[in-house]
């Protein structure tokens, strides 16, 4: 089963889970400091909410799969359309082992195709700098958040 993902900034980690824990009438299936995740089976969304500056912005978006080989496959099918991709990489994000790939729509907002491969205790790999985490594990150091309901700006 494939579902979307949707990872948003939010300014209170607990206001937001109590909205959203109402909105879609489900608990949080992973809760961590500054950080929280839902499994909603309908509409098929996994929604992630991590607690930062920029509340109110989209960190990045995604296609959760059930395989490696889906990733690979995606992957493969991007880079052939002309897209420029990561590659694939197997990393630790958002309190997940994941094998995933990310590519930039043109307005520069981070997707990523992935599958969960296991749970980490930390929300980045080791390699990687706090400062890198502004958009989760998105793999372009210093990207910006995307405004919600905004127009891109020039």
């Amino acid at each position: 089963m494939s579902r979307l993902q949707l990872a948003l900034n939010v300014t209170d980690i607990d206001e937001a889970v109590a909205f959203y824990a109402k909105l879609f009438d489900a608990e949080p299936a992973k809760r961590k400091p500054g950080y929280a995740n839902f499994a909603i089976a309908e509409p098929p969304l996994k929604l992630v909410l991590i607690e930062g500056e920029g509340g109110g912005t989209l960190n990045h978006l995604g296609v959760e799969v059930d395989s490696g080989e889906e990733v690979r496959a995606a992957e493969a099918r991007l880079a052939d359309d002309g897209l420029a991709t990561t590659g694939v990489d197997d990393t630790t994000c958002c309190y997940a082992l994941k094998t995933e790939t990310w590519v930039d729509d043109p307005d520069g907002a981070p997707w990523e195709v992935y599958v969960k491969t296991g749970d980490a205790e930390q929300m980045h790999s080791s390699s990687r700098s706090a400062e890198e985490g502004d958009a989760c594990c998105a793999p372009a150091a210093g990207r910006e958040s995307v405004a919600l309901g905004s127009a891109p700006s020039c």
